[in-house]
């Protein structure tokens, strides 16, 4: 099983056409566009159908009520609304206002991903990738994943990415600098590891650099341990231990067991920092709870 880390979110209602729910020539007003798609749902227009159905999942300009969001999803996907099958489905996939039915969520996707909606093939692939009320079924998910790369689905794209990566490194970056110049944070991380590593891709360390520097602007705790590290070692980079010590105190913050140890390295030999033992066996202790054995011999030598 593939443990990919990404959240895919759906595409927003004022993607669909409402100038309410856009803001374009009007104030940007939920509860008025609510109020209009109730109008045209009324009289039996898929689209508002399926707009309201995700007005109500999001709790925008209405409570968010799930139950309701599945009711006016099922009326669109039941008049053929891919968008509001694949929403459905998801509804399913995760029992939000509805039992959880996988079978269900994958006979909704497979009807939205047979239109061409990639997020449903993206959603599709995962299902077999995991496993999820399907056998999982690694040829059947890349199969899945490919056609909503194609269509230029984010998510599908890096989770290709991510598949292919030991038998095919260098499809594997492809794919997953298309989604990293759509700003997905992971494949920035990824796009930096294979020019660090040269998996796919010539190596170059000061192109890793670049691309893990985005990764960090955006919270991604390996992306500042990795920079932080080419800081620590000056390669790909200038030496820069001050510019190690704050990025190792990122990831460190978010638990990175290796940047607490290597932080408290620069603190017990004042390197980038000033010097203080105190704060070395804080962060050696951290990361010696959570196994790291350098650490934790780390730790003993300096307490001895």
């Amino acid at each position: 099983m593939n443990n990919h880390n990404i959240v895919l979110p759906f595409s927003l209602a004022a993607k669909h056409g409402d100038a309410n729910a856009q803001g374009q020539g009007v104030a940007q007003d939920y509860a008025e566009a609510v109020r209009l798609y109730s109008l045209a749902a009324a009289q039996g227009h898929a689209g508002a159908r399926y707009n309201l159905g995700y007005m109500f999942e999001r709790g925008q300009g209405v409570a968010q009520d799930y139950a309701e969001a599945v009711r006016f999803y099922s009326l669109a996907a039941a008049q053929g609304h891919a968008g509001a099958q694949n929403c459905l489905g998801f509804m399913f996939e995760k029992g939000l206002g509805v039992l959880q039915d996988y079978a269900e969520a994958r006979r909704l996707y497979f009807l939205a991903a047979n239109k061409g909606y990639a997020n449903a093939q993206f959603r599709l692939g995962g299902l077999y990738d995991f496993g999820l009320g399907v056998e999982e079924s690694e040829t059947i998910a890349i199969k899945w994943y490919k056609k909503a790369a194609q269509k230029g689905d984010t998510s599908g794209q890096a989770f290709l990415g991510s598949m292919l990566l030991s038998s095919d490194p260098k499809s594997a970056m492809h794919w997953f600098k298309k989604a990293a110049e759509k700003g997905e944070t992971t494949s920035q991380f990824n796009v930096g590891r294979g020019y660090e590593l040269g998996l796919g891709v010539p190596k170059d360390l000061a192109m890793a650099a670049e691309w893990y520097r985005l990764a960090v602007e955006k919270g991604h705790a390996e992306a500042q341990f990795n920079l932080g590290f080419m800081f620590d070692t000056g390669k790909g980079v200038a030496r820069d231990y001050a510019e190690a010590v704050r990025l190792y105190r990122l990831a460190a913050a978010q638990g990175h067991a290796v940047a607490q140890n290597n932080l408290g390295f620069m603190f017990e030999f004042g390197q980038g920092v000033a010097q203080d033992y105190a704060e070395a066996v804080r962060l050696y202790s951290l990361a010696a709870a959570q196994g790291d054995a350098i650490a934790q011999n780390n730790l003993k030598m300096l307490v001895a």
